[in-house]
């Protein structure tokens, strides 16, 4: 049973990504609730990708404070279960603060770490920043600023080099 649940989490997960992103589909609000309710029942049943992209569309666009908590917790699930694009999410929750999370660099760190040892461009890129400027209660170290600095350009190119084979496959 639970492999039959999990394969139809699965497609209702690429359903809902479909739906999110096709052009060519109209952005009612009929569409738009369809395809959040298929993240929600897919984040509810633990899928990491979901829980990352739902948990970060209520943390950045939920109305009200109980939105914005339970996105928070889905991303930090995400992340834990090792979804890098919710370790950046996760990294830049703890770096602002929020009322479940609040302000931690330390926390930060370890997530942008994380991120960025996965490939995360971006983790990558504000690790650099932040060991360059002395930011996140990190000293100025020049020599790993650059490492990370590799890192995201490394990353970086990776994602570019992917993007365009998968534009190149599409046509």
């Amino acid at each position: 049973m639970t492999q039959a649940s999990s394969l139809f989490t699965r497609l209702e997960y690429r359903l809902a990504e479909q739906l999110f992103h096709t052009r060519w589909l109209p952005r009612s609000p009929r569409t738009q609730r369809l395809t959040m309710h298929l993240f929600q029942r897919c984040a509810d049943a633990g899928h990491p990708a979901a829980l990352s992209v739902y948990g970060h569309m209520l943390f950045h666009r939920g109305l009200t404070p109980q939105d914005k908590a339970r996105g928070a917790r889905y991303v930090m699930e995400a992340a834990q279960a090792g979804d890098i694009r919710a370790q950046y999410q996760a990294a830049q929750i703890y770096e602002h603060g929020c009322v479940l999370y609040p302000r931690r660099d330390d926390r930060a760190v370890t997530w942008y770490a994380r991120a960025g040892e996965s490939g995360h461009p971006l983790a990558a890129a504000r690790l650099a920043r932040a060991y360059g400027e002395g930011q996140l209660g990190l000293p100025v170290d020049r020599e790993r600023a650059a490492e990370w600095q590799q890192r995201a350009d490394q990353a970086a190119g990776l994602a570019e080099a992917l993007d365009s084979g998968e534009a190149e496959t599409r046509h």
